[in-house]
């Protein structure tokens, strides 16, 4: 009889894990495509008046929250602490309307010139999808951790086109523990996402092809991998420090407007700072910039190492939809593109320019998210030939990471789950 009841659960797991997978590799795509689309046919038609990049970006703004206030009742999304705080209280669920309401801003975030990612709001959207098959008849209640963590899988897979990135991420990030039932759920929800993009997406996130790396820039690595550590502090603290200061701001236009402004004047300065600025990395890796090399723009790249993170703290502090994935991603692209260039010119290296830009996309990625598997295996994928820079990579991650976790141990998806943990303590 016990044998017929686990058996029967299992079934129930794997039918759910499958409606899950599919439901959100569709959520997942439909996103990615249409944000892309809209964005770039924005972005395109606004530079031929670019006075529009510091307006823009409240337009987006204001409609989220207008979006909040009428359509999703004042109902407001917290990223990924949603996931969280369900996973910890059993009785708390992660609603549906959670799927469009970040559906919806997520893509009115990026696509008016919020300088985020729509990675987190797909993150948080396909969890509540797996969340809400969990509430259905035919899956046990033992398996919510792992619908959850199933429809988050399938996410990251369509988003990246890494079915061991969107594992991984489930398992570091979101239960950040390794059962039998959570590989089951998640392997199938990753492989049917993987077969997806693999039949119907257009290929990697950056349309570049990596050819070698060479042993004696490992040095040099390892210095971009301590930067990428430090600048994810940076971010971490900027988040938080921003996110709270706007929090006591009472006045919803003043908040809302403010954050959006300061976005859109970064914009106007630096256009690669749109959106989520994927398409400013390939404008930069353009070898016109960095073998001619000028001050004017090793200048330029330092600025938006600098400013990506305030750029994306300014968004989710006026109310943007988002996370620090992508912020995390151009930065260190950036990062890794500066040090190139500066040591080619300065020391007369011979560094491979395209290589740092993704150890350092990778390093900050995983300093930031405190996730190195996932950040090595997605940076892989970005690329076509990734998985030549496997070891470089596999360095970079681990030494960002804990240069990263030495200085802060939290992360900006951890810091309300500590605080809140801490709170409960004083009070006992």
């Amino acid at each position: 009889m016990k044998k017929e009841t686990i058996k029967k659960s299992y079934y129930g797991l794997i039918t759910g894990s499958i409606i899950v997978g599919l439901l959100a590799t569709a959520l997942g795509y439909t996103l990615k495509l249409i944000t892309e689309l809209f964005e770039e046919h924005l972005f395109e038609g606004i530079k031929k008046l670019p006075i529009l990049y510091i307006i823009v970006p409240s337009i987006g703004i204001t409609l989220i929250y207008f979006t909040r206030k009428y359509l999703f009742r004042g109902k407001k999304n917290k990223g990924i602490a949603e996931i969280f705080h369900t996973l910890d209280h059993r009785r708390d669920e992660l609603p549906f309307y959670k799927v469009p309401s970040h559906y919806i801003n997520g893509f009115l975030t990026v696509i008016f010139g919020g300088s985020t990612g729509i990675e987190v709001s797909t993150v948080v959207a396909t969890a509540a999808i797996g969340a809400s098959i969990h509430r259905k008849d035919g899956v046990a209640n033992i398996y919510k951790t792992e619908l959850i963590c199933a429809g988050v899988a399938a996410g990251i897979t369509v988003l990246f086109g890494s079915p061991i990135a969107g594992i991984l991420f489930s398992i570091e990030v979101i239960s950040r523990k390794v059962t039998k039932t959570i590989l089951l759920s998640c392997s199938i929800t990753a492989l049917l996402a993987w077969t997806f993009v693999h039949f119907f997406d257009k290929g990697p996130l950056f349309n570049l092809e990596v050819s070698f790396w060479n042993t004696s820039a490992i040095p040099f690595m390892i210095i971009l991998s301590i930067l990428a550590g430090l600048m994810a502090v940076y971010f971490t603290k900027s988040v938080i420090f921003i996110k709270e200061k706007f929090s006591k701001i009472e006045n919803n236009f003043i908040r809302v407007n403010l954050g959006a402004l300061l976005v859109g004047i970064s914009i106007f300065f630096f256009p690669a700072l749109y959106g989520d600025s994927y398409h400013g990395v390939i404008e930069l890796l353009a070898p016109d910039h960095y073998i001619q090399f000028s001050l004017g723009f090793i200048a330029t790249l330092f600025c938006i190492i600098i400013l990506k993170p305030l750029a994306a703290s300014l968004t989710l502090g006026a109310g943007g939809d988002g996370g620090v994935f992508a912020p995390s991603i151009v930065t260190g692209a950036v990062l890794g593109i500066f040090v190139a260039t500066f040591c080619n010119h300065y020391l007369h290296t011979d560094l491979i320019v395209l290589n740092f830009a993704l150890i350092g996309a990778g390093a900050m990625l995983s300093a930031a998210i405190h996730a190195p598997l996932t950040s090595l295996f997605l940076t892989c994928a970005i690329v076509g030939g990734g998985f030549q820079l496997f070891i470089p990579i596999l360095i970079g991650v681990f030494i960002a990471k804990y240069v990263a976790k030495y200085l802060c141990n939290y992360t900006v998806y951890t810091y309300q789950r500590k605080k809140s943990k801490l709170s409960i303590q004083l009070k006992r």
